[in-house]
């Protein structure tokens, strides 16, 4: 590309007939002469929260060893090719899912507080109470930066409204983020939808008027073609290649989307408010629902997402891994070996799911990195054993380097009962948000840096 003093503005869209197109870090976008005098320009640090329900084996979960030498368990393994990019974290607990006289209603509790260190109220009613959760924080700080200021995603359509678990509202298992104590926000789990959300709305929510309108469309990308190939042309061969990347990714999501609409069309469903365009495996689901989140990360649309794999408390069997019973279920396992194993199954299945988010995002590049250089990917539950519902030692993986900030391929071994809270609020000091506390925190975690 030929050197001058004008540069791409960090926030160009593209757009065309309500399709509004944002690029990705481009090499243009960074000043000219920026690169040899003070380096190249830095993207922001992202953020990501991925929840999983009803605890994890243990026994398959906690890595063998502590520091450099650990080693990845069964349910893990998927991890081991992203080794030097993930931090497995033993040793915290997030106290507030406990009861404290309420009763029963752990699921609840472990949902409301994960991200908040707040104790819920127990209701079914409309006076729900928590606390404002870590994303919510960073959304504040990060919101006017970005067009959304988070996105809150899922994989499992939430409950009804009421009550959920043992005297406790849904609205508490439904999601894992709160705008403010009394604001849960709600989850978006149709891919469809999101899309339309990140890159402009259709006219129409009908199934057969959507596919028609496809069809005739060809894509979105169809809409900002002049602009692309206008920008194709100021460009040098490096962001190019970057630009063809995006794009590509942006088609194949498209026709995913479009096929799960097809077949959601041939099945003849009920008249719904929006087409039901969620594939109808698991893993479909979630990688859709990923491979939207790179996008929203990639174009800087957000730096803050929320994913729960499913809601707390979660039932939703995995007849595609050869677990017909419910997850729920499996996890109060008595100790039966027939249930951990199936229980077990399904944790190895989940972080299947994490590692191909990891690995797209390992491999989009991101100005003078990788997506994963710049982010930080929080992965657990708020239960450790489901059978017993306990709230200490929880599952934790910390991915990603967060600009530099975070050094992986350790397993630390923290002080029992130290709260998960400290840990969110290293997070949100790394990225550059600075708060004194977080619900019950106590002061950030060490050694995330080094040893």
């Amino acid at each position: 590309m030929m050197i001058s003093r004008k540069h791409l503005p960090r926030r160009t869209f593209l757009r065309g007939v309500g399709t509004t197109l944002a690029l990705p870090f481009l090499d243009a976008m960074a000043p000219a002469f920026a690169a040899p005098r003070f380096g190249a320009a830095k993207p922001a640090v992202r953020l990501g929260f991925l929840y999983v329900p009803n605890g994890i084996i243990s026994a398959g979960w906690m890595p063998k060893g502590e520091g450099s030498g650990f080693e990845f368990n069964t349910t893990t393994k998927a991890l081991e090719p992203f080794r030097e990019n993930t931090l497995m974290l033993s040793g915290l607990a997030q106290m507030q899912g406990r009861s404290y006289g309420d009763g029963a209603g752990d699921h609840a509790r472990a949902g409301a507080s994960w991200l908040t260190g707040v104790h819920p109220k127990k209701t079914e009613g409309a006076d729900l109470r928590a606390g404002i959760s870590a994303d919510q924080v960073a959304a504040r700080a990060f919101g006017k930066d970005t067009q959304f200021a988070s996105l809150e995603l899922g994989v499992e359509a939430p409950s009804l409204a009421g009550g959920c678990d043992s005297g406790y509202s849904c609205a508490y298992t439904n999601t894992i983020s709160w705008r403010s104590p009394t604001s849960p926000n709600p989850i978006e789990v149709n891919p469809r939808a999101l899309f339309e959300r990140l890159f402009g709305d259709g006219d129409s929510s009908d199934v057969k008027s959507r596919l028609a309108q496809m069809q005739e469309e060809s894509s979105i990308l169809d809409f900002v073609k002049g602009g692309v190939d206008r920008l194709e042309t100021k460009l040098g061969s490096g962001d190019r290649r970057k630009l063809t990347e995006y794009l590509d990714a942006i088609r194949d999501i498209e026709r995913r989307i479009q096929k799960a609409e097809e077949q959601s069309a041939s099945l003849q469903m009920p008249a719904m408010d929006r087409p039901a365009s969620a594939p109808e495996e698991f893993a479909a689901h979630a990688q859709l629902m990923m491979d939207l989140m790179v996008i929203a990360y990639q174009s800087d649309l957000t730096r803050v997402i929320t994913l729960m794999l499913a809601r707390e408390g979660s039932n939703r069997s995995y007849r595609e891994i050869g677990v017909d019973d419910g997850h729920h279920n499996c996890t109060h396992h008595q100790n039966d070996p027939e249930k951990i194993a199936k229980t077990a199954k399904i944790n190895t299945h989940h972080v299947e799911q994490l590692a191909y988010l990891v690995n797209r995002m390992k491999n989009t590049a991101d100005g003078d990195g990788t997506l994963l250089d710049h982010s930080l990917l929080l992965y657990g539950s708020s239960l450790s054993d489901g059978n017993k519902h306990t709230h200490v030692d929880l599952p934790v993986a910390l991915v990603g380097g967060g600009g530099g900030a975070v050094k992986g391929g350790r397993h630390i071994r923290h002080a029992e009962n130290t709260p998960l809270n400290n840990l969110l609020l290293s997070m949100l000091d790394k990225s550059g948000v600075r708060t004194d506390r977080l619900g019950d925190s106590t002061g950030e975690i060490q050694h995330l840096s080094d040893i």
